[in-house]
């Protein structure tokens, strides 16, 4: 049966030509005028711009515009009729009747997801990993994402929509808004020790950026190495090497870095995890600071980026580096690891002499970050909320932290722990017979997401597994652990 006309197409107008066809664009061809014709009107319902109900200029009229005979155009309203596509109607004219669903392109076959363990992998091993499914994601780096404090969150958003004038929703100042960079002045105060000015802070868009937009200043200041922790973050020499910097590696021990590792690479800059070193989680004790801050003062610059630092378990943080010599010190902190990655926000303290030139460097990168996200984050710290959550996070991490070294000690007995008085991972050193990334992928194949410790070395040290507890409760933990037992066993 027909189907009826839309109701408010009862009696519609007629469409004008030029709303129907482009004339000019493209020509009347000499042969297969009709063809063309039909062609032209499907062609126009695929495109939306003819709608049902539609009604199509009369034949006299249509012809005349075209510059084609009459019959041409009744030829093609006839073959529209028989395909459905329009409908005549008498004195009403020729009315659109359905429009034609355009054919969707085959689909091509994605290709196989890439193996993150093959030897040639390493610029995209992240990438490549956290789009493998898997049971159980122990990977580090991973806050517990189902604690973000929405209802904080929202209360704040609110807040800030209701109260912030309407000037403020321009472009912002680069440096950052002045609420957000005050209030993260009184919180690294408390939380650091760091006595800091608000013009001392550059909000940027995490440490990623913070990177990048240092690349370009140091380089102009003739710095072409930065020297790096080793083992130290894959991710971050990665960011440094496309950033345009060689990363000549300083070993790490007990302590801390190797000083006079460190001056043997003849590296004018060098970046540290001090407080939480990832991924061996040593702390950089007294005497080695004393001796990075004589090798500072002497034309050295430390990027101390404070990774971990909010999240002690068994014992006070260790104060931040700059605390100690500001002019050689370019702190970096993120909000990534606080709350949530995807926030992309994060704080740049710089020395003096680099300030200028990073904010002019942040300016041209992107006229400042999100500027509602900004005061939005700055009403969670002065409410003391983003505090809470922190206090809250630590108690649940360290419950976290608890059970991964208890079923350690069950499943995998030989292994050594490393690095669990802070932070959201530690790690496990193995016997040197074993491969971490055999390990790492055999434990993948039964769903249990791990990084290998080669990943994260430049030269040869013992094998081992980094490890993320946070996002994982305890009886996850149990299971994954259990499976890296068997895991082992097997290889063995």
């Amino acid at each position: 049966m027909p189907e009826p006309p839309p109701a408010h197409v009862a009696d519609p107008a007629p469409l004008p030509v030029p709303d129907l066809l482009p004339f000019g664009t493209r020509a009347v061809p000499a042969r297969d005028k009709t063809a063309w014709l039909v062609a032209e009107v499907r062609r126009a319902l695929a495109e939306g711009r003819l709608a049902p109900g539609t009604r199509l200029p009369p034949s006299r009229t249509l012809a005349a515009a075209c510059g084609l005979s009459r019959g041409v155009v009744t030829e093609a309203y006839r073959r529209l009729t028989e395909d459905g596509h329009v409908e005549g109607r008498g004195r009403k004219g020729t009315v659109v009747r359905a429009v034609p669903r355009p054919v969707p392109p085959p689909r091509t076959p994605e290709p196989p997801p890439a193996d993150p363990f093959a030897p040639a992998a390493e610029e995209a091993v992240f990438d490549a990993l956290r789009a493998l499914p898997a049971r159980i994601d122990l990977t580090p780096g991973r806050p517990d994402l189902t604690a973000f404090p929405r209802a904080a969150w929202l209360r704040a958003t609110r807040a800030v929509l209701a109260e912030l004038p309407t000037a403020s929703l321009g472009y912002g100042d680069p440096r950052g808004e002045s609420a957000l960079r005050t209030a993260l002045a009184h919180w690294l105060a408390r939380t650091r020790g760091l006595l800091v000015h608000p013009d001392d802070l550059l909000v940027v868009s995490g440490a990623a950026q913070a990177l990048s937009l240092l690349g370009p200043v140091l380089r102009a200041e003739g710095i072409d190495r930065v020297a790096f922790e080793d083992p130290g973050s894959l991710g971050v020499r990665q960011h440094l090497r496309r950033t345009g910097f060689a990363t000549p590696p300083v070993p790490v021990d007990h302590a801390g870095i190797r000083v006079e590792d460190l001056r043997a690479t003849g590296a004018r800059a060098v970046l540290l995890t001090p407080a939480h070193q990832f991924p061996t989680g040593v702390v950089t004790r007294g005497a080695r600071r004393r001796a990075l801050l004589r090798w500072a003062s002497e034309g050295g610059l430390v990027l101390e980026d404070d990774y971990d630092a909010e999240h002690r378990y068994d014992q006070a943080p260790a104060p931040a580096l700059r605390t100690l010599l500001a002019d050689r010190v370019c702190y970096l902190g993120s909000a990534s690891k606080l709350l949530a990655p995807a926030l992309r926000l994060g704080w740049l303290v710089p020395p003096p002499h680099l300030r200028d030139a990073l904010v002019d460097a942040k300016r041209f990168a992107d006229l400042g970050n999100d500027v509602l996200a900004q005061h939005t984050f700055a009403r969670l710290i002065d409410s003391g909320d983003l505090e809470r959550h922190v206090r809250q996070s630590r108690i649940r991490h360290r419950r976290r932290r608890d059970a991964m070294i208890a079923a350690l000690g069950r499943h995998l007995p030989d292994a050594v722990v490393h690095g669990a008085a802070a932070g959201l991972h530690l790690t496990v050193t193995l016997a040197p017979s074993v491969s971490d990334t055999d390990v790492a992928a055999a434990a993948l194949a039964r769903g249990v997401k791990v990084q290998p410790l080669s990943w994260h070395r430049m030269r040869p040290g013992p094998p081992g597994l980094v490890l993320g507890y946070a996002a994982v409760p305890a009886t996850g933990i149990e299971e994954g652990v259990a499976a890296l037992g068997a895991v082992l066993r097997a290889l063995s």
